[in-house]
């Protein structure tokens, strides 16, 4: 889809864009091969660096360039191209504040492994394994996650980043990620119910008793997280892509979800609703 895309060079919005789609120019090359009247010659030379530094972006695999560049509303273009190096990320902590809280552990899907980190056994080796990707897709990452991960590693995570809170807004879709799931038909198990707040719990326990299955049933709930992030996407780029004449070029197949490598255990997520009273 960048290929299609106009609306990142300066003095093209996405009116203008349309106007070209419907004058047959539908890619980058198909301006620079022709002369078309459809914009003026002013406008055309301010434009024409830009796609030329698009083209070369794209032939280096540079997914911030794009990031950058293009409107916040079409940053979903970014994933066609790049998701074979994508990083589907979902973080848990100690609670939602910034100053004191921690990240008690990540999920890391790519569309082929899932991967976890836990404080205290290897979570200082997500920051070597994220640099390997292209592409970073969170859930409100760029409000929470991102936050967080910057301040834990005392980086800047620049990374290109695709916050499927706001694609999927844009399709309509809102509330939470697990709101969004149940809009698609994805379901949790034995999992449903179960939230951020009660993830807090589940590291309590596990900190105060060392029994591992309230680690197993937390890393269960945070691998679940980026399992579905994915689907949601994939959902979200071929609704966009039905409002464009690209669609039958670069529709996207439901990916199928791998089974979770984490097993929530019943008995725990009953003890924790036990304990602190959560029912109805």
């Amino acid at each position: 889809m960048l290929q299609h895309s106009f609306c990142h060079i300066p003095g093209i919005g996405l009116k203008s864009e349309r106007k070209l789609w419907r004058h047959g120019i539908h890619r980058w090359e198909d301006w620079l091969s022709c002369e078309t009247s459809v914009l003026s010659e002013a406008k055309r030379a301010l434009a024409k660096p830009s796609l030329e530094a698009s083209v070369q972006a794209l032939a280096r695999r540079d997914a911030e360039h794009f990031a950058v560049i293009l409107p916040v509303s079409e940053q979903w273009r970014l994933f066609p191209d790049f998701r074979d190096s994508v990083a589907y990320v979902d973080i848990e902590t100690t609670g939602l504040g910034f100053g004191e809280d921690a990240i008690t552990s990540i999920a890391l899907y790519d569309g082929r492994q899932v991967r976890t980190y836990v404080q205290g056994r290897n979570l200082e080796a997500f920051e070597q394994d994220i640099a390997s990707y292209d592409l970073l897709v969170t859930f409100n990452g760029k409000c929470f996650d991102v936050p967080f991960l910057e301040r834990h590693f005392r980086t800047r995570l620049t990374k290109a980043h695709i916050d499927l809170r706001y694609v999927l807004r844009q399709i309509g879709y809102r509330g939470g990620l697990k709101a969004c799931e149940k809009m698609l038909g994805l379901g949790r198990d034995e999992l449903d119910g179960v939230d951020g707040y009660f993830a807090v719990l589940l590291w309590k326990e596990y900190q105060e008793t060392g029994d591992e299955q309230f680690l197993e049933t937390l890393l269960a709930y945070n691998v679940a997280d980026v399992l579905s992030l994915e689907a949601l996407l994939v959902h979200a780029c071929n609704a966009r892509l039905e409002d464009t004449p690209f669609y039958a070029l670069h529709a996207l197949e439901s990916p199928v979800a791998p089974a979770n490598p984490h097993l929530a255990q019943a008995a725990v997520i009953e003890h924790i609703r036990m304990r602190y009273g959560l029912y109805g």
